[in-house]
């Protein structure tokens, strides 16, 4: 599909480069995946929660460097992105999951109850990158990252009245500032009604909806997509499934849904055969974290989210990501080795 998408943005726009571009700057970056999953696999969970702080830190640095000039990129108007050897690099793609390894690595060290100021100094350190990712902006990385450390503070038992109820009185105080603010009802209205703005914010949503909707049952076929002959923009990354469904239809769509929710069963079920706590709070959030991407990126392009600029895990282009999800594989794969050996051992002992 990534071929199928930049070959015809490549024809379509009459670009000085190769229509297999695309594809094989996506099987190297698939190569490296493998080879820096490897690494991750060998060292083990263990060594990526001992030195999380340290990681996070850098990841830190990184975020902010995204912002100097002549390092950082920005790109349709957004620093999210730096270069570094001549390979674009996204740290906000790894450090979404460095965070929930150092509160877990915090969360777990302690013999005693965490206590409120102790929770109020951990979330201080990871407000840090999350606020650095926000002024980017990427407010879709934003959500994934506090949707992941609302699942640890439940997994972790910490008390409701240190997180939920100060969460709501934001939520509200938010929502009532947003609704004072001119832009935000033409925002909802666009997000309901796309065709109502579509040289806008509506022409992407209301693309897709044409891309998806025109693939009915069985899709056009495999190559026979119209929308991705630059009606659909970022149709090989955020909008890569509407193209999927126009060329595979309802059938295709099911399918890849599937793969998704087995990846969901296969990690929560990794999960709970973990022997030790830590890697059960690893295998679990990072779990999520994969299929809750895929839910907000498949919200999006079917239109029930509004658009974030969020890449569907495995299957848009893009190398930071297919990095980080690779890696993240790597982990609950270490995990559940692990946690095997571990259990065949004391059986056998008895």
């Amino acid at each position: 599909m990534v071929f199928n998408t930049t070959s015809a943005e490549v024809l379509d726009r009459s670009l000085a480069q190769s229509t297999h571009f695309g594809l094989f700057k996506q099987l190297s970056y698939a190569c490296i995946a493998v080879v820096l999953a490897a690494i991750v696999g060998y060292f083990g969970y263990e060594s990526l929660l001992k030195y999380s702080k340290v990681f996070l830190w850098i990841g830190v640095v990184f975020l902010i460097m995204v912002f100097v000039p002549g390092i950082g990129q920005q790109i349709n108007g957004a620093h999210r992105w730096m270069r570094f050897m001549g390979i674009s690099f996204q740290p906000s793609e790894f450090v979404k999951y460095l965070i929930p390894l150092f509160y877990i690595e915090q969360i777990t060290k302690r013999n005693e109850p965490l206590r409120l100021k102790s929770f109020l100094i951990l979330l201080a350190t990871a407000a840090i990158p999350i606020g650095l990712i926000l002024i980017e902006p990427d407010n879709g990385t934003v959500a994934i990252i506090i949707a992941g450390l609302v699942v640890l503070f439940v997994l972790t038992r910490i008390r409701w009245v240190y997180w939920a109820l100060p969460l709501l009185v934001l939520a509200i105080i938010g929502g009532l500032a947003a609704s004072q603010m001119k832009h935000v009802p033409d925002r909802i209205r666009v997000y309901l009604h796309p065709e109502s703005d579509l040289r806008g914010k509506g022409h992407q949503p209301y693309q897709a909806k044409i891309a998806a909707g025109s693939g009915q049952l069985w899709g056009k076929g495999l190559g026979e997509s119209l929308q991705k002959l630059d009606y659909l923009p970022e149709a090989r990354s955020d909008y890569i499934a509407a193209i999927y469904a126009e060329e595979f239809g309802y059938v295709g769509i099911l399918a890849l849904l599937f793969l998704y929710m087995l990846i969901g069963y296969l990690g929560f079920y990794m999960a709970s055969c973990c022997r030790d706590m830590r890697g059960f709070y690893v295998t679990a959030v990072f779990t999520f974290l994969l299929c809750f991407q895929a839910f907000l990126n498949l919200g999006v392009v079917s239109g029930l989210l509004p658009s974030k600029g969020t890449n569907l895990p495995f299957f848009s282009q893009g190398g930071s990501s297919l990095f980080a999800n690779f890696m993240t594989v790597a982990v609950i794969l270490n995990i559940a080795h692990r946690s095997g050996k571990k259990y065949v051992t004391k059986k056998w002992s008895k």
